[in-house]
């Protein structure tokens, strides 16, 4: 069947060695753990252990962390082990083109375009909104209607635009500004750790795991999925609290996957991108598991600030100064975030183009900068747009849903590249094949259940979407399609003088 016809692997990686679309391999290990690291902790760090430990967890909000990690560890073997066999612009877009077959390649790609276009939008109000805070407590105050939450968020927008130029210069340049900015935001939050560690009360400890009690369950379309089909009832604390915690904290990791969108800018592909993905998932867990300690030992968790807890912890204890810390690590943080998910959705363009499953003459790289520099614009303007000029809080679960089912095709993709090209060199191979893998997919599947009915309805419409594309676009036009190989248009290319023979030795 055409819809399931398959990119090689051999094909892909020939494709990354043509000059016209080759980009600039300048990324070692350090970089892609900074690049890992960078994108996975946001302001979350400050705010989500506190709502989860005051509504659903408790104390426990540390084993919660832990659950989540033990999750997405899985999620991350799988991307390591693609990501070292198909080191390739895409990430799981690439990986399922290589064994799932076009029709999946291209839901992946069209949810991963959602998924990092609105990340990076969301992330970018919500860097306005610490950057106001900051702003205030240093005494500026800027105007309500061009700022976060007014007419237009104005900072947004500058950001993105500023984000934009700079993913354009190229990507070490964007990952040494990366550097500096991940930099500060690690001291800041090992500071808040260690300032902390002296106002713990061990009595905030007990009782560690609270009592499990029902909780208030959401109605009509903003209940989750899950609810609307069982009609099961929430539960808070207990064991099952845990879970529940870890369900909400979950999302404070995702990002990771970003990493793969890199590989084709990477020296060592085979060794360092497996390194990146899963030494960036083990610093997050030990710095979120760290803050929820502290934070909860600090105040008694029923007494926690659900939407500012570690600020308002820090507060309590009458060191009102650390708000002011916080707030500029927030700043720092969320730069790193939307710089990231930036890079991403470009690399993740560059490769549809690129395979003409979007238009071909958007993957050309710029000839000084080496990076495809007009999906570069076209990503800026419609993050900025979106961010600057979108009601808050309306489409942050969409994020969610596009990451979770990308995790979901990753993780069967494995188990079916394992038995369609068991002779494929991989540096890095997922032990218990198949059962890890199946884990990796079924608890992505609970979680997606876990969101609202009314995003899962925004996310139909979003398929109904890429499906139309598709069919009217794509699959008539993509080079598996047409058999063109890429060579033909480097050849073209030669004769229109565009590229020298000289380029392709």
């Amino acid at each position: 069947m055409s819809l399931l016809r398959t990119k090689s692997i051999e094909q892909s990686i020939a494709d990354t060695d043509e000059p016209e679309y080759q980009l600039k391999k300048s990324l070692s290990a350090l970089d892609l753990t900074v690049f890992g690291v960078g994108v996975v902790i946001g302001a979350g760090i400050f705010t989500l252990t506190g709502r989860a430990a005051h509504n659903v967890a408790g104390p426990s909000i540390v084993l919660s962390f832990v659950v989540a990690a033990i999750c997405c560890a899985l999620a991350a073997m799988c991307y390591a082990e693609f990501a070292s066999t198909v080191p390739v612009s895409g990430s799981a877009y690439t990986f399922s083109y290589a064994s799932l077959g076009e029709i999946f390649a291209w839901i992946i790609g069209w949810d991963l375009i959602l998924e990092m276009f609105l990340g990076a939008s969301v992330v970018a109000q919500g860097w306005s909104a610490y950057l106001g805070v900051f702003l205030e407590k240093i005494g500026i105050v800027l105007p309500a209607s061009v700022s976060y939450g007014g007419v237009v968020d104005v900072p947004a927008l500058v950001l993105v635009v500023v984000l934009g130029a700079l993913v354009t210069l190229g990507i070490k340049e964007s990952l040494r500004v990366n550097l500096v900015l991940v930099g500060l935001k690690l001291f800041i939050v090992l500071f808040v750790i260690i300032a902390g560690i002296g106002f713990i009360n061990p009595a905030n400890y007990s009782p560690f795991i609270p009592p499990a009690q029902a909780s208030e369950a959401a109605t009509g379309w903003t209940q989750p999925l899950l609810q609307a089909l069982t009609g099961a009832a929430p539960s808070a604390f207990g064991v099952g609290g845990i879970f529940a915690g870890a369900a909400l904290v979950f999302f404070a990791y995702i990002g990771f996957d970003v990493v793969a969108t890199t590989a084709e800018e990477t020296k060592n592909p085979q060794r360092d991108l497996p390194i990146g993905i899963i030494a960036s998932l083990a610093i997050c867990t030990v710095l979120y598991c760290a803050v929820a300690f502290v934070v909860t030992g600090m105040v008694r968790f029923d007494q926690l600030d659900p939407k500012a807890a570690l600020a308002n912890a820090f507060a309590y204890h009458g060191q009102a100064w650390m708000a002011t810390l916080i707030s500029a690590g927030a700043v720092a943080g969320l730069t790193t975030v939307v710089l990231t998910l930036m890079i991403g959705a470009t690399r993740l363009i560059f490769a549809m183009s690129r395979d003409a499953l979007l238009p071909m003459g958007l993957a050309k790289v710029h000839p000084t900068y080496r990076t495809p520099w007009l999906i570069t614009i076209i990503v800026t303007v419609a993050v900025a747009l979106v961010a600057a000029l979108t009601p808050v809080g309306v489409l942050e679960e969409m994020v969610n849903i596009g990451t979770l089912s990308a995790f979901v095709l990753v993780s069967i993709g494995v188990i079916v590249l394992r038995r369609s090209r068991p002779d494929l060199p991989r540096a890095f191979r997922v032990p218990l094949v198949p059962w890890l893998p199946i884990a990796s997919a079924a608890i992505c599947v609970y979680l997606m259940l876990n969101l609202s009915v009314e995003t899962w309805l925004r996310f139909l419409v979003w398929l109904v979407i890429g499906f139309a594309i598709y069919f009217l676009y794509s699959r008539s036009r993509s080079r598996l399609a047409t058999g063109v190989p890429l060579s033909a248009d480097i050849r073209e290319a030669m004769e229109r003088g565009v590229v020298h023979p000289d380029d392709l030795r």
